[in-house]
């Protein structure tokens, strides 16, 4: 990772809709999305290891409900929560929608997915 990603490394993002997220996508090359759901246990255990994801790759993860914001669920395809996209340059580069995963998981799967 360049030194310019690291230093952008902080707390994962919420967003409120698709349009918070798009700024988000916007602004950033490199975006890990959580989708997830109020009162999912599997997406509350997950927060904490995106945090510690955001500090040591220096990757933005951004956090929204699509319940919030229903046209999420088709946009995105989303049928399962919690769901990590990574978005690269404004475009879906892979997807973990296997539930909860740890640190070394989501780290695996962003070393196989990021040049």
């Amino acid at each position: 990772m360049s030194t310019e990603s690291q230093q952008s490394a902080q707390k994962p993002i919420r967003v409120a809709d698709g349009d918070e997220l798009a700024d988000v996508l916007a602004t950033h090359d490199r975006v890990l999305v959580d989708f997830y759901t109020k009162g999912c246990s599997l997406c509350q255990a997950i927060e904490p290891v995106l945090g510690n994801i955001a500090k040591a790759t220096g990757i933005t993860v951004a956090m929204v409900n699509p319940g919030n914001d229903i046209s999420l669920v088709d946009e995105w395809n989303v049928r399962s929560a919690p769901t990590l996209v990574l978005v690269e340059d404004g475009e879906e580069v892979a997807r973990l929608a296997e539930g909860f995963q740890g640190g070394d998981d989501i780290e695996a799967f962003l070393d196989e997915h990021l040049d």
